[in-house]
Protein backbone atom coordinates (compact mmCIF):
# COMPACT_ATOMS: atom_id res chain seq x y z
CA UNK A 1 0.00 0.00 0.00
CA UNK A 2 2.89 2.11 0.79
CA UNK A 3 4.22 1.67 -2.72
CA UNK A 4 0.85 2.44 -4.63
CA UNK A 5 0.59 5.62 -2.26
CA UNK A 6 4.28 6.85 -2.83
CA UNK A 7 3.32 6.28 -6.56
CA UNK A 8 -0.16 8.62 -6.97
CA UNK A 9 1.77 11.25 -4.70
CA UNK A 10 4.48 11.25 -7.63
CA UNK A 11 1.75 11.36 -10.29
CA UNK A 12 0.38 13.90 -8.59
CA UNK A 13 3.07 15.88 -8.19
CA UNK A 14 4.48 15.26 -11.84
CA UNK A 15 0.73 16.47 -13.00
CA UNK A 16 0.81 19.73 -11.13
CA UNK A 17 4.47 20.26 -12.38
CA UNK A 18 2.81 19.85 -15.97
CA UNK A 19 -0.08 22.25 -15.11
CA UNK A 20 2.24 24.92 -14.14
CA UNK A 21 4.30 24.74 -16.77
CA UNK A 22 1.42 25.09 -19.37
CA UNK A 23 0.37 28.18 -17.58
CA UNK A 24 3.96 29.77 -18.25
CA UNK A 25 3.46 28.62 -21.70
CA UNK A 26 0.34 30.33 -22.26
CA UNK A 27 1.20 33.81 -20.17
CA UNK A 28 4.89 33.67 -22.52
CA UNK A 29 2.32 33.32 -25.28
CA UNK A 30 -0.29 35.82 -24.87
CA UNK A 31 2.40 38.47 -24.02
CA UNK A 32 4.11 37.50 -27.65
CA UNK A 33 1.16 38.44 -28.59
CA UNK A 34 0.37 41.44 -26.71
CA UNK A 35 3.97 42.74 -28.43
CA UNK A 36 2.86 41.42 -32.17
CA UNK A 37 -0.25 43.49 -31.76
CA UNK A 38 1.92 46.53 -30.41
CA UNK A 39 3.67 46.29 -33.64
CA UNK A 40 0.96 46.51 -35.84
CA UNK A 41 -0.96 49.31 -33.82
CA UNK A 42 -0.38 52.59 -35.85
CA UNK A 43 1.50 54.40 -33.07
CA UNK A 44 3.50 51.88 -32.06
CA UNK A 45 3.17 53.32 -28.36
CA UNK A 46 3.27 50.90 -25.94
CA UNK A 47 2.40 52.25 -21.86
CA UNK A 48 5.50 50.35 -20.56
CA UNK A 49 8.01 52.46 -22.75
CA UNK A 50 6.87 55.36 -21.43
CA UNK A 51 9.90 55.02 -18.63
CA UNK A 52 12.12 53.90 -20.41
CA UNK A 53 11.79 56.62 -23.06
CA UNK A 54 12.27 59.23 -20.28
CA UNK A 55 15.17 57.68 -19.09
CA UNK A 56 16.81 58.05 -22.92
CA UNK A 57 15.57 61.35 -22.79
CA UNK A 58 17.66 62.18 -19.09
CA UNK A 59 20.61 60.53 -20.80
CA UNK A 60 20.65 62.84 -23.62
CA UNK A 61 20.63 65.76 -21.20
CA UNK A 62 22.77 64.27 -19.39
CA UNK A 63 25.61 63.47 -21.72
CA UNK A 64 25.11 67.12 -23.35
CA UNK A 65 25.91 68.33 -19.83
CA UNK A 66 29.18 69.82 -20.93
CA UNK A 67 28.55 70.45 -24.06
CA UNK A 68 25.83 73.22 -23.70
CA UNK A 69 27.67 75.54 -21.53
CA UNK A 70 30.34 75.66 -24.78
CA UNK A 71 27.25 76.80 -26.82
CA UNK A 72 26.19 79.07 -24.34
CA UNK A 73 29.20 80.88 -24.51
CA UNK A 74 29.45 81.21 -28.47
CA UNK A 75 26.27 82.14 -28.49
CA UNK A 76 26.74 85.02 -26.21
CA UNK A 77 30.25 86.13 -27.76
CA UNK A 78 28.18 86.07 -31.30
CA UNK A 79 25.39 88.44 -29.68
CA UNK A 80 27.79 91.14 -28.89
CA UNK A 81 27.78 91.80 -32.47
CA UNK A 82 24.41 93.08 -31.97
CA UNK A 83 24.34 94.04 -28.49
CA UNK A 84 26.40 95.70 -24.99
CA UNK A 85 28.85 92.29 -23.51
CA UNK A 86 26.56 93.23 -20.23
CA UNK A 87 23.43 92.18 -22.20
CA UNK A 88 24.86 89.01 -23.34
CA UNK A 89 26.45 88.10 -19.82
CA UNK A 90 22.86 88.48 -18.39
CA UNK A 91 21.54 86.30 -21.21
CA UNK A 92 24.37 83.20 -20.27
CA UNK A 93 23.92 83.44 -16.94
CA UNK A 94 20.39 83.19 -17.08
CA UNK A 95 20.71 80.32 -19.58
CA UNK A 96 23.78 78.55 -17.53
CA UNK A 97 20.80 78.35 -14.18
CA UNK A 98 18.00 77.05 -16.73
CA UNK A 99 21.03 74.34 -18.16
CA UNK A 100 22.30 73.65 -14.57
CA UNK A 101 18.44 72.80 -13.23
CA UNK A 102 17.11 70.90 -15.90
CA UNK A 103 20.38 68.77 -15.66
CA UNK A 104 19.79 68.42 -11.94
CA UNK A 105 16.28 67.03 -12.31
CA UNK A 106 17.06 64.67 -15.21
CA UNK A 107 20.32 62.99 -12.62
CA UNK A 108 17.37 63.13 -9.70
CA UNK A 109 14.83 61.44 -11.88
CA UNK A 110 17.81 58.56 -13.12
CA UNK A 111 18.26 57.83 -9.44
CA UNK A 112 14.36 56.86 -8.79
CA UNK A 113 12.86 53.36 -9.67
CA UNK A 114 9.59 52.91 -12.34
CA UNK A 115 7.84 52.46 -9.44
CA UNK A 116 8.77 55.25 -6.88
CA UNK A 117 8.00 57.99 -9.35
CA UNK A 118 5.00 59.14 -10.80
CA UNK A 119 5.70 59.58 -14.66
CA UNK A 120 2.97 61.96 -15.48
CA UNK A 121 4.27 64.86 -13.22
CA UNK A 122 8.28 64.07 -14.31
CA UNK A 123 7.35 64.44 -17.49
CA UNK A 124 5.52 67.84 -17.19
CA UNK A 125 8.20 69.05 -15.08
CA UNK A 126 10.39 68.27 -18.24
CA UNK A 127 8.18 69.99 -20.27
CA UNK A 128 8.64 73.23 -18.28
CA UNK A 129 11.96 73.38 -18.00
CA UNK A 130 12.61 72.77 -21.86
CA UNK A 131 9.89 75.64 -22.07
CA UNK A 132 11.97 77.51 -20.23
CA UNK A 133 14.87 76.97 -21.90
CA UNK A 134 13.38 77.51 -25.51
CA UNK A 135 12.61 81.12 -24.40
CA UNK A 136 16.01 81.72 -22.75
CA UNK A 137 17.18 80.92 -26.40
CA UNK A 138 14.08 83.11 -27.88
CA UNK A 139 15.14 86.13 -25.43
CA UNK A 140 18.93 86.17 -27.56
CA UNK A 141 17.20 87.47 -30.35
CA UNK A 142 15.23 89.98 -28.80
CA UNK A 143 18.27 91.67 -26.70
CA UNK A 144 18.17 95.01 -27.33
CA UNK A 145 20.05 96.59 -30.47
CA UNK A 146 22.83 98.76 -29.79
CA UNK A 147 25.20 98.19 -32.95
CA UNK A 148 23.95 99.08 -36.55
CA UNK A 149 25.08 95.49 -37.98
CA UNK A 150 24.45 94.36 -41.21
CA UNK A 151 23.03 90.59 -42.08
CA UNK A 152 21.36 90.37 -38.35
CA UNK A 153 18.79 88.61 -39.20
CA UNK A 154 21.31 86.11 -41.16
CA UNK A 155 22.78 85.62 -37.43
CA UNK A 156 19.62 85.41 -36.16
CA UNK A 157 18.66 82.55 -38.27
CA UNK A 158 22.07 80.72 -38.06
CA UNK A 159 20.94 80.95 -34.07
CA UNK A 160 18.00 79.40 -34.81
CA UNK A 161 18.94 76.43 -36.46
CA UNK A 162 21.75 75.35 -34.49
CA UNK A 163 19.10 75.88 -31.46
CA UNK A 164 16.06 73.86 -33.15
CA UNK A 165 18.60 70.75 -33.81
CA UNK A 166 19.82 70.64 -30.58
CA UNK A 167 16.53 70.39 -29.21
CA UNK A 168 15.51 67.56 -31.68
CA UNK A 169 19.00 65.34 -30.86
CA UNK A 170 18.33 65.82 -27.35
CA UNK A 171 14.64 65.79 -26.62
CA UNK A 172 13.12 63.45 -29.33
CA UNK A 173 12.55 60.73 -27.16
CA UNK A 174 9.10 63.13 -25.65
CA UNK A 175 7.87 65.04 -28.65
CA UNK A 176 6.32 67.20 -26.91
CA UNK A 177 9.57 68.46 -25.32
CA UNK A 178 10.67 69.07 -28.91
CA UNK A 179 7.70 71.43 -28.89
CA UNK A 180 8.72 73.22 -26.01
CA UNK A 181 11.74 74.10 -26.60
CA UNK A 182 11.68 74.65 -30.53
CA UNK A 183 8.42 77.19 -30.67
CA UNK A 184 9.53 79.79 -28.60
CA UNK A 185 12.71 80.74 -30.66
CA UNK A 186 10.58 79.93 -34.12
CA UNK A 187 7.94 82.27 -33.52
CA UNK A 188 10.63 84.83 -32.43
CA UNK A 189 12.62 84.47 -35.57
CA UNK A 190 9.81 84.19 -37.96
CA UNK A 191 8.26 87.05 -36.09
CA UNK A 192 11.23 89.33 -36.53
CA UNK A 193 11.08 88.43 -40.42
CA UNK A 194 7.99 89.03 -41.44
CA UNK A 195 8.09 92.75 -39.35
CA UNK A 196 11.22 93.30 -41.61
CA UNK A 197 9.77 91.57 -44.49
CA UNK A 198 11.07 94.79 -46.90
CA UNK A 199 14.27 94.65 -45.80
CA UNK A 200 14.84 90.68 -45.38
CA UNK A 201 15.51 88.90 -48.50
CA UNK A 202 12.27 86.35 -48.38
CA UNK A 203 13.94 83.07 -49.16
CA UNK A 204 15.31 83.74 -45.69
CA UNK A 205 11.84 83.18 -44.09
CA UNK A 206 11.03 80.33 -46.44
CA UNK A 207 14.33 78.34 -45.40
CA UNK A 208 13.21 79.13 -41.94
CA UNK A 209 10.11 77.81 -42.12
CA UNK A 210 11.36 75.07 -44.05
CA UNK A 211 13.72 73.89 -41.53
CA UNK A 212 11.01 74.01 -38.87
CA UNK A 213 9.14 71.63 -41.00
CA UNK A 214 12.42 69.29 -41.16
CA UNK A 215 13.03 69.48 -37.77
CA UNK A 216 9.67 68.47 -36.32
CA UNK A 217 9.74 65.69 -39.05
CA UNK A 218 13.23 64.61 -38.04
CA UNK A 219 11.69 64.45 -34.18
CA UNK A 220 8.93 61.95 -35.24
CA UNK A 221 11.40 59.86 -37.61
CA UNK A 222 14.02 59.68 -34.80
CA UNK A 223 10.78 59.23 -31.91
CA UNK A 224 9.26 56.28 -34.26
CA UNK A 225 13.01 54.28 -34.96
CA UNK A 226 13.29 54.61 -31.32
CA UNK A 227 10.39 53.04 -30.56
CA UNK A 228 10.15 49.94 -32.95
CA UNK A 229 13.51 49.46 -31.80
CA UNK A 230 11.65 49.19 -28.03
CA UNK A 231 9.59 46.57 -29.61
CA UNK A 232 11.99 44.41 -31.64
CA UNK A 233 13.69 44.39 -27.87
CA UNK A 234 11.03 43.48 -25.90
CA UNK A 235 9.60 40.92 -28.71
CA UNK A 236 13.65 39.38 -28.69
CA UNK A 237 13.38 39.20 -24.87
CA UNK A 238 9.92 37.40 -24.48
CA UNK A 239 11.49 35.00 -27.20
CA UNK A 240 13.78 34.28 -25.71
CA UNK A 241 12.10 33.83 -22.70
CA UNK A 242 10.36 31.83 -24.20
CA UNK A 243 12.83 29.57 -25.85
CA UNK A 244 14.56 29.55 -22.06
CA UNK A 245 11.13 28.13 -20.83
CA UNK A 246 11.05 25.16 -23.79
CA UNK A 247 14.66 24.58 -23.04
CA UNK A 248 13.51 23.74 -19.45
CA UNK A 249 10.47 21.49 -20.59
CA UNK A 250 13.09 19.78 -23.02
CA UNK A 251 15.32 19.05 -19.98
CA UNK A 252 12.97 18.11 -17.82
CA UNK A 253 11.47 16.51 -20.00
CA UNK A 254 14.15 14.66 -21.18
CA UNK A 255 15.11 14.12 -17.29
CA UNK A 256 12.26 12.63 -16.58
CA UNK A 257 12.33 10.17 -19.12
CA UNK A 258 15.65 9.06 -18.51
CA UNK A 259 14.71 8.38 -15.05
CA UNK A 260 11.68 6.08 -16.79
CA UNK A 261 13.95 4.26 -18.92
CA UNK A 262 16.62 3.83 -15.63
CA UNK A 263 13.29 2.80 -13.40
CA UNK A 264 12.85 0.20 -16.55
CA UNK A 265 16.04 -1.13 -16.24
CA UNK A 266 16.31 -1.59 -12.70
CA UNK A 267 12.99 -3.06 -13.00
CA UNK A 268 14.05 -5.64 -15.38
CA UNK A 269 17.14 -6.49 -13.87
CA UNK A 270 15.65 -7.16 -10.35
CA UNK A 271 12.67 -8.90 -11.97
CA UNK A 272 15.25 -10.91 -14.13
CA UNK A 273 15.79 -14.11 -11.33
CA UNK A 274 11.93 -13.80 -10.69
CA UNK A 275 10.76 -14.40 -13.91
CA UNK A 276 13.31 -16.75 -14.78
CA UNK A 277 13.26 -18.95 -11.27
CA UNK A 278 9.80 -20.22 -12.10
CA UNK A 279 10.71 -20.80 -16.11
CA UNK A 280 13.74 -22.66 -14.94
CA UNK A 281 11.27 -24.87 -13.13
CA UNK A 282 8.25 -25.19 -15.73
CA UNK A 283 11.49 -25.89 -18.16
CA UNK A 284 12.94 -28.53 -16.16
CA UNK A 285 10.06 -30.47 -15.43
CA UNK A 286 8.15 -30.30 -18.82
CA UNK A 287 11.38 -31.17 -20.24
CA UNK A 288 10.60 -34.36 -17.17
CA UNK A 289 7.47 -34.97 -18.58
CA UNK A 290 8.05 -34.98 -21.97
CA UNK A 291 11.29 -37.37 -22.24
CA UNK A 292 9.33 -39.66 -19.75
CA UNK A 293 11.88 -39.88 -16.71
CA UNK A 294 9.65 -41.34 -14.46
CA UNK A 295 7.54 -43.55 -16.84
CA UNK A 296 5.54 -43.44 -19.69
CA UNK A 297 2.60 -40.97 -19.99
CA UNK A 298 -0.63 -42.77 -20.01
CA UNK A 299 -2.13 -40.37 -22.45
CA UNK A 300 -0.66 -39.05 -26.18
CA UNK A 301 -2.41 -35.79 -25.26
CA UNK A 302 -0.37 -35.20 -22.51
CA UNK A 303 3.15 -35.75 -24.09
CA UNK A 304 1.71 -33.59 -26.92
CA UNK A 305 1.15 -30.80 -24.35
CA UNK A 306 4.35 -31.18 -22.44
CA UNK A 307 5.97 -30.35 -25.82
CA UNK A 308 4.11 -27.60 -25.96
CA UNK A 309 4.90 -26.66 -22.71
CA UNK A 310 8.43 -27.04 -23.11
CA UNK A 311 9.18 -25.06 -26.38
CA UNK A 312 6.74 -22.33 -25.13
CA UNK A 313 9.01 -21.90 -21.75
CA UNK A 314 12.00 -21.51 -24.22
CA UNK A 315 10.53 -19.35 -26.22
CA UNK A 316 9.45 -17.10 -23.20
CA UNK A 317 12.90 -17.43 -21.76
CA UNK A 318 14.97 -16.56 -24.99
CA UNK A 319 12.54 -13.28 -24.99
CA UNK A 320 13.27 -12.46 -21.07
CA UNK A 321 17.15 -12.63 -22.13
CA UNK A 322 17.02 -10.03 -25.51
CA UNK A 323 14.71 -7.75 -22.89
CA UNK A 324 17.54 -7.99 -20.23
CA UNK A 325 20.64 -7.66 -22.30
CA UNK A 326 18.96 -4.81 -24.42
CA UNK A 327 17.89 -2.94 -20.99
CA UNK A 328 20.91 -3.53 -19.87
CA UNK A 329 23.04 -1.91 -22.88
CA UNK A 330 20.40 0.74 -22.80
CA UNK A 331 21.03 1.72 -18.87
CA UNK A 332 25.46 1.21 -19.57
CA UNK A 333 25.13 -1.77 -17.35
CA UNK A 334 26.17 -4.42 -19.90
CA UNK A 335 30.16 -5.46 -19.28
CA UNK A 336 32.64 -6.69 -22.47
CA UNK A 337 34.85 -9.28 -20.99
CA UNK A 338 36.59 -8.79 -23.73
CA UNK A 339 39.91 -11.36 -24.82
CA UNK A 340 41.60 -12.81 -27.59
CA UNK A 341 39.18 -13.95 -30.17
CA UNK A 342 39.03 -15.93 -33.36
CA UNK A 343 36.31 -14.57 -35.32
CA UNK A 344 36.03 -17.87 -38.15
CA UNK A 345 36.29 -20.13 -34.97
CA UNK A 346 33.20 -18.67 -33.73
CA UNK A 347 31.32 -18.14 -37.07
CA UNK A 348 31.70 -21.86 -37.92
CA UNK A 349 30.14 -22.82 -34.20
CA UNK A 350 27.08 -20.11 -35.21
CA UNK A 351 26.74 -21.90 -38.22
CA UNK A 352 26.90 -25.14 -36.65
CA UNK A 353 24.41 -24.53 -34.48
CA UNK A 354 22.13 -23.21 -36.89
CA UNK A 355 22.64 -26.52 -39.48
CA UNK A 356 19.37 -28.51 -38.06
CA UNK A 357 16.76 -25.66 -38.63
CA UNK A 358 18.14 -24.81 -42.03
CA UNK A 359 18.35 -28.20 -43.23
CA UNK A 360 14.39 -28.39 -41.79
CA UNK A 361 13.93 -25.43 -44.26
CA UNK A 362 16.03 -26.96 -46.98
CA UNK A 363 18.47 -23.92 -46.72
CA UNK A 364 22.06 -24.41 -47.69
CA UNK A 365 24.76 -22.38 -45.32
CA UNK A 366 28.14 -21.61 -47.26
CA UNK A 367 31.08 -20.58 -44.52
CA UNK A 368 33.39 -18.68 -46.09
CA UNK A 369 36.03 -18.00 -43.45
CA UNK A 370 39.38 -16.87 -43.25
CA UNK A 371 41.18 -19.09 -40.98
CA UNK A 372 44.34 -17.13 -41.28
CA UNK A 373 43.06 -13.86 -39.71
CA UNK A 374 44.82 -12.39 -36.73
CA UNK A 375 42.54 -12.79 -33.39
CA UNK A 376 39.88 -10.06 -32.11
CA UNK A 377 40.01 -8.29 -29.11
CA UNK A 378 36.35 -8.61 -28.23
CA UNK A 379 33.55 -10.03 -26.03
CA UNK A 380 33.26 -13.96 -27.03
CA UNK A 381 29.62 -13.90 -25.55
CA UNK A 382 28.70 -10.67 -27.39
CA UNK A 383 29.99 -11.68 -31.27
CA UNK A 384 28.91 -14.83 -30.88
CA UNK A 385 24.99 -13.49 -30.17
CA UNK A 386 25.83 -11.38 -32.57
CA UNK A 387 26.24 -13.76 -35.79
CA UNK A 388 23.71 -16.12 -33.79
CA UNK A 389 21.17 -13.11 -34.50
CA UNK A 390 21.96 -12.30 -37.92
CA UNK A 391 22.25 -16.08 -38.82
CA UNK A 392 18.72 -16.55 -36.93
CA UNK A 393 17.10 -13.72 -39.29
CA UNK A 394 18.37 -15.08 -42.20
CA UNK A 395 17.08 -18.59 -41.54
CA UNK A 396 13.97 -17.22 -40.40
CA UNK A 397 12.96 -14.94 -43.41
CA UNK A 398 14.75 -17.46 -46.53
CA UNK A 399 12.03 -19.36 -48.41
CA UNK A 400 12.43 -23.19 -48.36
CA UNK A 401 15.28 -23.91 -50.66
CA UNK A 402 17.50 -20.79 -50.53
CA UNK A 403 20.57 -19.68 -49.79
CA UNK A 404 22.60 -18.18 -47.27
CA UNK A 405 26.35 -17.30 -47.27
CA UNK A 406 28.58 -16.44 -43.52
CA UNK A 407 31.61 -14.51 -44.58
CA UNK A 408 34.56 -13.76 -42.08
CA UNK A 409 37.32 -11.53 -43.65
CA UNK A 410 39.40 -9.06 -43.33
CA UNK A 411 38.54 -5.21 -44.59
CA UNK A 412 41.26 -2.79 -46.66
CA UNK A 413 41.80 -0.73 -43.49
CA UNK A 414 43.37 -3.69 -41.72
CA UNK A 415 39.95 -4.36 -39.16
CA UNK A 416 37.74 -7.41 -39.64
CA UNK A 417 34.31 -8.14 -40.61
CA UNK A 418 31.45 -10.94 -40.48
CA UNK A 419 28.95 -10.86 -43.01
CA UNK A 420 25.06 -12.85 -43.80
CA UNK A 421 23.59 -12.55 -46.98
CA UNK A 422 20.15 -14.85 -47.45
CA UNK A 423 17.98 -15.36 -50.93
CA UNK A 424 15.07 -14.30 -48.81
CA UNK A 425 12.24 -11.93 -49.79
CA UNK A 426 14.30 -8.99 -48.65
CA UNK A 427 13.18 -5.30 -47.08
CA UNK A 428 11.37 -2.78 -48.53
CA UNK A 429 13.29 0.53 -48.09
CA UNK A 430 10.57 2.26 -45.98
CA UNK A 431 10.16 -0.58 -43.89
CA UNK A 432 14.36 -0.69 -43.04
CA UNK A 433 14.10 2.17 -40.16
CA UNK A 434 11.38 0.18 -38.35
CA UNK A 435 12.94 -3.47 -38.76
CA UNK A 436 16.43 -2.09 -36.77
CA UNK A 437 14.25 -0.07 -34.37
CA UNK A 438 13.56 -2.27 -30.66
CA UNK A 439 10.65 -4.40 -31.56
CA UNK A 440 10.06 -3.53 -34.66
CA UNK A 441 8.82 -6.35 -37.53
CA UNK A 442 8.52 -5.48 -40.76
CA UNK A 443 5.54 -6.77 -42.96
CA UNK A 444 7.28 -10.03 -43.73
CA UNK A 445 7.83 -10.89 -40.15
CA UNK A 446 4.11 -10.28 -39.27
CA UNK A 447 2.89 -12.58 -42.73
CA UNK A 448 5.23 -15.06 -41.99
CA UNK A 449 4.28 -15.54 -38.60
CA UNK A 450 7.16 -16.00 -37.34
CA UNK A 451 8.12 -16.11 -33.54
CA UNK A 452 9.78 -13.46 -32.69
CA UNK A 453 10.63 -9.99 -30.66
CA UNK A 454 11.78 -7.47 -33.10
CA UNK A 455 14.82 -7.21 -30.68
CA UNK A 456 17.41 -9.01 -32.31
CA UNK A 457 19.28 -6.27 -35.03
CA UNK A 458 18.71 -3.93 -31.77
CA UNK A 459 21.00 -6.06 -29.80
CA UNK A 460 23.36 -6.80 -32.94
CA UNK A 461 23.97 -2.72 -33.42
CA UNK A 462 24.30 -2.21 -30.12
CA UNK A 463 26.87 -5.08 -29.33
CA UNK A 464 28.35 -4.14 -32.89
CA UNK A 465 28.74 0.03 -31.23
CA UNK A 466 29.91 -1.37 -27.90
CA UNK A 467 33.10 -2.87 -29.94
CA UNK A 468 33.54 0.42 -31.39
CA UNK A 469 31.93 -1.40 -34.87
CA UNK A 470 30.09 -0.63 -37.40
CA UNK A 471 26.62 -2.05 -38.40
CA UNK A 472 25.27 -2.09 -41.86
CA UNK A 473 22.23 -3.55 -43.50
CA UNK A 474 21.57 -3.60 -47.04
CA UNK A 475 17.99 -4.92 -47.97
CA UNK A 476 16.69 -5.28 -52.22
CA UNK A 477 12.58 -6.82 -52.29
CA UNK A 478 12.46 -10.04 -53.56
CA UNK A 479 16.53 -10.55 -54.21
CA UNK A 480 17.51 -10.75 -50.38
CA UNK A 481 19.62 -9.21 -47.43
CA UNK A 482 22.79 -8.74 -46.26
CA UNK A 483 23.90 -7.93 -42.86
CA UNK A 484 27.68 -6.88 -42.04
CA UNK A 485 29.09 -6.14 -38.20
CA UNK A 486 32.98 -4.65 -38.98
CA UNK A 487 35.02 -4.11 -36.05
CA UNK A 488 37.81 -0.90 -36.73
CA UNK A 489 41.65 -2.26 -36.85
CA UNK A 490 42.07 -1.00 -32.83
CA UNK A 491 40.70 -4.25 -32.12
CA UNK A 492 42.90 -6.54 -34.50
CA UNK A 493 45.56 -7.99 -32.38
CA UNK A 494 48.21 -8.76 -35.42
CA UNK A 495 48.48 -6.34 -37.94
CA UNK A 496 50.35 -8.18 -40.03
CA UNK A 497 48.17 -8.61 -43.51
CA UNK A 498 46.65 -12.24 -43.63
CA UNK A 499 47.18 -14.51 -46.49
CA UNK A 500 44.60 -14.67 -49.11
CA UNK A 501 44.25 -18.83 -48.42
CA UNK A 502 40.71 -19.53 -47.72
CA UNK A 503 38.52 -22.53 -46.97
CA UNK A 504 35.13 -22.78 -48.44
CA UNK A 505 32.73 -24.84 -46.76
CA UNK A 506 29.42 -25.69 -48.02
CA UNK A 507 26.83 -27.80 -46.05
CA UNK A 508 23.41 -28.30 -47.50
CA UNK A 509 20.56 -28.31 -45.38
Amino acid sequence: MTGVYSTDRSKKNSQQANSARAAKRRAVLRTVHDVREQLNNKDGYRPSFRHELMLMYAENRISAAYAMPVLFLISAAISTLWTTPINALLWVVAALIIHLVTTLYVKSFKKHSENDIELNDWQRRFLFMEALAGIVWAAILLLPTTKDVGYLEEYQFAVMLVVIAVTTMLSFPIPSAVWAGSLPIALVINHSILMHSKETDPTLSLMSIGAIVFFILLSKRLYSSTLAMLNFRLEKDYLITELEQAKAISDESRRQAEEANTAKSRFLATMSHELRTPLNAILGFSEMMKTEVFGPLPNDKYREYSNDIHASGSHLLNLINEILDLSRIEAGRYRLNEEAVTLAYIAEDCENLLRIRAKAKDISITLDADQTLPKLWADERAIRQIILNLLTNAVKFTPNGGSITLTVKGVEDGGQMVSVKDTGMGIPEHEIETVLSAFGQGTAAIQSAEEGSGLGLSIVQALVTMHDGKFDLKSELRKGTTVTASFPPSRVMDMIQPSKNRIRLKRAG
